[in-house]
Formats: structure tokens, sequence, C-alpha cells
């Protein structure tokens, strides 16, 4: 079966382009792995998917700059962060939600869940992350409308770049330096309240109070985004970002991806009217070039798929726009998959451009059911459900015994063996618990702390809220005792929620 990447490495167009661009070397041939960035200047487009775009830059970023203040009461011994990544103490917050050291799986689900959620959407739709929501994206969109605002569209952005340094120039380049400086101190600022208290950490940072690594962190994310996104930009995506690479083993041939369709386009013809009453075949493209005039990646699309392209789908918007002022039909560069473009090939060569085109007006989302996506869905859902029952089925307390281990036991002066433990006891509640601890499977033995020599079988322990309280125990046997497995009881005597942990009694006997 032929697939999308076959196509793609066996296309002429592609061949050629290796020929022209290798060099020969001690009589082999080989094509740079990296050339001088080129300025790219896309040009303002207007349409659907621009506005698509637009919508989700206000709602990620909103998410991302006002997530940090706000506040979700836990009571007075528990930050009212909502979402809290406490570093300090160890813990992280998520709403209702509170996440302990010894529960990083949690962590570790979410991170593969993002990676399967990853591939599932490309292998529906292709590169959708990087063209809708990857934050090297997102920044580069704002930082070239800032462009727009201060220097104007395509045509005045060339024109200022080609000019020499005039006092002109200075003022709107350092007009536009400062707005990218703003939004890069913003993205950096956003990002450390994640890690304490919002408005504390706020005015610290004001008043020049907060810790120097507050300071080099927000320097340092400030300085990365503005010239990752102010300079780099879609040299990130090409050179910097391993996804272009990856993304080709997630498509198929039924992955949508933005597509000219040159069976409805060629041949080009700038002036078609002159072609037809001569007799000639044109297609729907007039060879105006707004497709690659729009593309921040500054590749064209007509030559097929390529690694730089981010399926932004701002191309589409352009042609669109050229198709309605030429009363053609729209969706000339469109969302589609390799079968329907090989169907529509198909058609267009057996029944006409026309058929074609009104075929390819029908709206078909049988490629999203199929087994590669049904795969990733299910094992997505699967971690997601599995998390969400042990997340709301765990218990409250918890407890782990670690043996003395120099030395493993101790013979006392009556000839009664000792052993030391300590416990662990972990409350993951947000009020003080007074606990019980008691010996199960040894009947002989009995325990006692540091600070309390009475000898019991049973000891009240009294744990803080939301912390883990280290007990020093000293369990006992009689002389002659065989080393034996028992089990320590923590319970809580108001909610009735028990735990146990197994431990080792050692004797020096086999």
């Amino acid at each position: 079966m032929t697939t999308l990447l076959d196509t793609i490495n066996n296309d002429p167009r592609r061949t050629a382009v290796l020929v022209e661009d290798a060099t020969p070397v001690n009589n082999h041939e080989f094509r740079a792995d990296y050339e001088a960035r080129r300025k790219i200047f896309p040009s303002r487009v207007q349409g659907f998917y621009r506005q698509l775009k637009w919508i989700l830059v206000a709602v990620l970023l909103g998410i991302y700059w006002f997530t940090p203040w706000i506040r979700w009461d836990r009571g007075p011994h528990a930050p009212d962060q909502a979402v809290l990544l406490d570093l300090a103490h160890r813990r992280f917050y998520f709403f209702a939600v509170e996440i302990w050291p010894q529960e990083f799986y949690y962590v570790a689900g979410l991170l593969i869940m993002a990676g399967l959620g990853l591939f599932l959407v490309t292998s529906i739709a292709g590169r959708a992350w990087c063209g809708y929501a990857c934050p090297q994206t997102v920044w580069t969109d704002m930082f070239i409308q800032v462009e727009r605002w201060i220097e104007g569209d395509r045509n005045a952005r060339m024109k200022l770049d080609a000019a020499p340094w005039t006092f002109a120039k200075w003022r709107k380049r350092l007009t536009v330096w400062t707005l990218w400086i703003v939004i890069s101190v913003a993205t950096g600022g956003a990002w450390i309240f994640y890690f304490a208290d919002a408005p504390t950490l706020a005015r610290d940072m004001v008043t020049g109070q907060a810790a120097p690594v507050a300071y080099f962190t927000v320097l340092t994310l400030a300085a990365t985004t503005f010239w990752l996104a102010g300079f780099m930009r879609e040299q990130v995506c090409t050179y910097m970002c391993p996804w272009p690479r990856i993304q080709g083993a997630m498509l198929d041939e039924n992955s949508l991806i933005v597509t000219y369709n040159d069976w409805r386009g060629e041949p080009r013809s700038r002036h078609s009217k002159k072609a037809i009453a001569k007799g000639l075949d044109v297609g729907d493209c007039v060879d105006c070039n707004a497709c690659v005039a729009a593309c921040p990646m500054g590749i064209d699309i007509r030559d097929g798929q390529q690694l730089e392209c981010i399926t932004c789908a701002l191309c589409i918007d352009a042609c669109d726009t050229v198709m309605d002022k030429v009363g053609r039909p729209l969706g000339l560069i469109s969302y589609s998959t390799l079968v329907d473009f090989e169907h529509h090939t198909q058609t267009a060569k057996q029944q006409g451009r026309e058929t074609a085109t009104t075929e390819q007006k029908r709206v078909s989302f049988a490629h999203i059911a199929r087994p590669r996506t049904i795969l990733y869905f299910t094992l997505w859902a699967a971690i997601g459900l599995g998390m969400l029952v042990v997340l709301f089925t765990r218990g409250h307390l918890d407890v782990t015994v670690l043996h003395d281990r120099a030395p493993l036991f101790v013979t006392l002066s009556d000839g009664s063996v000792r052993n030391g433990y300590t416990l662990k006891l972990a409350s993951k509640t947000l009020d003080e618990r007074p606990l019980e601890l008691s010996l199960e499977g040894v009947d002989d033995a009995v325990m006692w702390t540091p600070e309390s020599e009475t000898r019991s079988r049973q000891l009240a322990v009294m744990v803080p809220p939301d912390a883990v309280r280290d007990l020093r125990v000293f369990v006992s046997r009689p002389p002659g005792a065989e080393a034996v497995s028992f089990t320590f009881l923590v319970t809580d005597p108001e909610s009735g929620e028990a735990v146990r942990s197994t431990a080792r009694f050692e004797t020096g006997s086999r």
C-alpha cells in the first residue's frame, strides 16, 4: 500500500530539488542540512482558519496567563491557589486534586496521555498541533501581528527591511522590539506564578524581594521567547523541533493534510479568459502566489506536501479569497486525505474537473474512525479512566516502614530481642488526625517509642494535617523468639480508614 511518506519521497518535483541543490564532494552528492535564513514576510489574510487561529490564541493565552490567579479554598493548612506546582513542599495542586511525591505516576500518566493525544490528532489532521496550538506558533503569530501594526503589511515590511537605517526605521523597529519584550516578559512572568502563590510572588517581584531564581527564570524565558519567536521563527520548526521528522510515521493515506488540488488547478494561467478564448485547457489556479505570500514558513504548497508545512491552513484562506474574486469554487487548496485526492484526480480525468469539484464538496468523516485512530483513542481513554479510578478510590492515609540496618536487632539484658523501625505516617487530609498504631501477626510482641517507655501493643499517634510524620518505634519479643514477618496496622478511629505495612522481626535465628 502506498503511504503518504512514499508519495512525498517519490514526488519528481522533490527529486528535482534534491539534484539541483546537491553539491559534489569526493565524487558523492550531498545536500546541505542547513541553509542561511531567508526572511519571510507573511501577508495578512482573512478567512475561517485565520479566525479560528485567533480564537485559539486568545483561549490558550487566557488559560496560560490567568490560571495561576484562580483561587481554590483548601482550608487553613494548604495553599488557596487552584493550580500550583509547590516544589518546595513537594506537592502538586490541581483544583481539588493534590499529588504527593510518591504519586508522581499521575504526572507520568498525564504525559503519556499528552503523547497519545498528539499521535491521535496527527493521525487525523496532520500537524494540527503545530499549526494551531504550539507555543512557538502562538507567540510567532503575536509577534507578526505586532509587526503589521507598526510596520504595515507584507510589501511595507519588505520595503522597510531593505531600506537604510534612518530615524524612521529605527523608531519602528525599536517600537516593535519593545512590544516583543513586553510580550516575552509576560510569558516568563506567567510561568513562574505556577510555582508559588501568584499575588505574593507578583508583589515580591515588583518590590525586588523575590528570590534571584525568579528573576533569572523570567529573564531566561523572556530572552528565549524574544529570540525564537522574533528572529528564528520558521527555523525553530524546521531545524530545532523533532516533530516534523516524527510526524511522517504518524501520517497515512487517510490523514487530513493541507493539499493543493492540482487536478483542478493545473495548468495554471494568469490570463485564463484569453487562454480559454484560444481553446486552451486551463485550471483554476491563476498563479497569483497568494498562498506563498500568506505562508509563515515561506513554502509553496503547490509543490506538494513538505516537511516545513505546519498545517496552519492560511494558504487555504488566501486561495479561497482569490477564488471568490475570480468567481471559481472555493477549495482549490483544502484539507484532504491522500485517498480522496487520488479519487478526485481519477474522477477529474474520467468525468471532468466540474464533477470532481462537486464531489470534493461532500464532507466525509470516514477517515476519523480507522484502526490506527481507534487504537490511539482506546489507549488514551484507558489510561485516563484508569487514573480517574485510582484517583477517586485512593486513601488518605499511608504508612511506610523502614527497618534499622545497623544493628538489625539488639539482645537486651533480660534476654529479650529488640528491633528498631522508622514509620513514615502520611496523612493526606487537611486536618490534624489522631491515629492508632497496633501490631498484627506477633502475639508476644510489645512496642514503645523513645518519647514514652510504656510498653504496649497499641500506641496513639497525632499526625499533622497534610504532612508526613516520622515515628521511631521499638518492638521487642521474649527470649528464644524466632524471626518472623508481622504487620503494623494504622487506623483512623474517626473515619475507620486503615492501612497496613508488613515488616520483618529479626532475631539472628534462621
